[in-house]
């Protein structure tokens, strides 16, 4: 299965149609603020010894647990890079719906010149929020793979 790239503008719009947004960046970026709507799984966490950005183990575990592999997605970070890799993890455990948001929350930018590539979420003017209703974070997401066993 090919995994599609939209722009957040697009993105919003198949939100609107049912899509849910994953964002995977990590808990602490996503409390400082995300797009409406979405839910945190992070794909990256600190490591509670270093503070450096490690993997997070439980990412598919977590996602298996919460979105059936049909599920429309929409994988987003920052700037899109993060999200592409989550959603190349999701393609090879059989997730069939999956788009990743090119320039993410943050908008992707040309390393060489700095110029922005892709405006992102929230240079978009797309609605944003730092409050997560129960069910949305990554905690709550976690708890239910817990208790699913998975």
């Amino acid at each position: 299965m090919s995994i599609r790239h939209l722009s957040a503008s697009d993105a919003h719009l198949l939100q609107q149609g049912g899509h849910t947004y994953v964002d995977v960046r990590s808990s602490s970026e996503f409390t400082a603020g995300h797009p409406a709507g979405a839910v945190n799984v992070p794909v990256f966490e600190p490591d509670e010894d270093s503070g450096q950005m490690a993997p997070n183990p439980d990412f598919i575990r977590v996602m298996q647990a919460n979105f059936a592999t049909d599920a429309k997605l929409l994988v987003g970070c920052q700037a899109g890079m993060r999200s592409l890799r989550a959603a190349q993890m999701l393609d090879a455990f059989g997730y069939t719906n999956i788009v990743n948001v090119t320039g993410g929350f943050g908008g992707a930018h040309d390393r060489a010149s700095g110029r922005v590539i892709d405006p992102g979420w929230h240079a978009s003017g797309l609605p944003v929020e730092t409050a997560a209703p129960s069910g949305a974070r990554y905690d709550d997401l976690l708890k239910k793979a817990d208790v699913a066993g998975t």
